[in-house]
């Protein structure tokens, strides 16, 4: 038997780490803007927009993965590859100089598309690189590169935060992203400019389309939540919900697999509850720096650490699940969306002035555990329910799932923060509101975990 290959062999040394240079830094991101962004609205006068920095990141996400497979098909990974680090790039500098929130909401958007183009072109290049043998060791090195900045990331952007500005988080990024691309310079021109595909297919432009109308509904609901937010009810605010409604349920058709908004057993309900477990997490993750800076008055760096706590509590649960084979991956699903709806039921203790902050440290580990036990599953039940031959698209459509369910509940929650700033209700009946919102999500995943039971016998993942 031979030795699998090291990704950090001498021939792709330099390629490996520049990959993972470029995704870590996406991922520090991802997992810092949260720690930062209170102290950035105070100062940007833009709390009654604090859901719109997610939001807009989660929308521009959406259209760059669409966008970027079609291009990979037609053009190969570089121009992808490329195009994607330099967008990326240009939204760190376009929200690290915002001196308002639409600019700075716009750097995240800009952030999102470029990030979609990088997450889809790197694992085209994967592909093309890297022989059979050394991809396992490569995609280890990814997963690395998302860990390490899940656990440093929100303590770090914290610190940075406190000490020196929160521009930092955004500005102190594109050196590193050089140093990534001189390393990877050597194997992108070695990669294929164009394929012999020169124009898009017709699914492809479909689901191009889909994607950009998925966003547009997006935003448009979460704008006509705002405007009731602050205005009442009005007539533009009408109409922006009912565009945002119709375009969103047109789209998620062409998208996602007949049934998935129902839950439908089967495959429908696997891809249905990606969705729903990252909407629970996220929409309360992303709030809870707030509440313990503006409720409890926590520095950046204090208020970081529960989402630190939220990362270790997600390894934890992925190592758990990948050594228990022999437990049905429903059962499994089932305890992950548990602890996630008892977590951000027990979130309601801290969004009082009398509630105990430190409580959020313990609770938020227990939610990430959750989340370690009921994504692997998610991604192994996929697996078992998909034809060879639709595990890629059913992958997508998992992923896309993902996003547009976060996307939803983080604006959920900013429109009910916009309220609070409007003076509608008080911060902590807003941020207790959507925690109680999120745990009946998580319950219903309870309750329905049964319609992915599969006669097929529980695999084991690693963690």
């Amino acid at each position: 038997m031979s030795t699998p290959a090291s990704a950090f062999d001498r021939q792709w040394r330099n390629t490996t780490l520049g990959l993972v240079i470029v995704m870590s830094l996406i991922a520090f991101e991802a997992m810092a803007v949260a720690t930062a962004l209170p102290t950035t609205v105070a100062e940007l006068d833009g709390l009654a927009y604090y859901g719109w920095p997610f939001t807009a990141f989660l929308i521009a996400n959406i259209l760059g993965m669409v966008t970027a497979g079609a291009l990979g098909d037609r053009l190969g990974p570089r121009l992808p590859l490329l195009g994607g680090i330099a967008i990326f790039t240009a939204g760190l500098v376009l929200a690290g100089l915002a001196t308002s929130m639409v600019v700075f909401v716009l750097g995240r958007s800009v952030q999102g598309l470029g990030s979609g183009f990088v997450i889809v072109a790197v694992y085209v290049v994967l592909g093309v690189v890297y022989p059979d043998r050394a991809r396992p060791r490569v995609f280890a090195a990814l997963s690395a590169a998302w860990v390490v900045p899940a656990l440093l990331g929100p303590p770090v952007a914290g610190a940075i935060t406190e000490h020196l500005t929160w521009r930092l988080v955004f500005l102190g990024l594109p050196p590193f992203i050089a140093v990534g691309l001189l390393l990877l310079r050597p194997a992108l021109a070695a990669l294929p400019a164009a394929a012999p595909e020169t124009t898009l297919s017709q699914s492809a432009a479909a689901r191009t389309f889909a994607a950009l109308g998925a966003g547009s509904g997006i935003a448009l609901l979460l704008y006509a939540g705002q405007r009731y937010a602050g205005q009442g009810t009005d007539l533009l605010g009408g109409a922006a919900l009912l565009a945002g409604a119709v375009l969103l349920a047109v789209s998620v058709r062409r998208l996602l697999p007949p049934g998935t908004v129902a839950v439908r057993r089967g495959l429908p309900a696997v891809i249905a509850f990606r969705g729903m477990l990252a909407g629970a997490f996220f929409a309360v993750d992303a709030l809870l720096p707030l509440t313990l800076t503006a409720v409890h008055g926590y520095s950046p760096t204090a208020a970081g650490i529960p989402l630190m706590a939220g990362a270790v509590g997600w390894s934890t649960g992925s190592w758990l699940q990948g050594r228990s084979p022999d437990v049905p991956r429903y059962l499994l699903l089932r305890a992950g969306f548990a602890l996630v709806a008892l977590s951000c039921t027990a979130m309601v203790l801290i969004v009082l002035p009398v509630g105990m902050g430190w409580t959020a440290y313990p609770i938020w580990f227990v939610a990430g555990l959750g989340m370690g036990l009921a994504m692997p599953s998610v991604g192994v039940l996929l697996l078992e329910l998909s034809p060879p031959e639709q595990r890629g698209a059913n992958s997508a459509a998992m992923q896309i799932s993902d996003v547009i369910a976060a996307a939803l509940c983080i604006g959920f929650g900013g429109v009910l923060v916009a309220a609070s700033e409007n003076g509608l209700l008080p911060l902590p009946i807003a941020v207790g509101t959507v925690d109680l919102a999120m745990a009946l999500i998580a319950f219903a995943g309870v309750l329905l975990a049964y319609r992915v039971r599969t006669e097929v016998g529980a695999q084991q993942v690693p963690a």
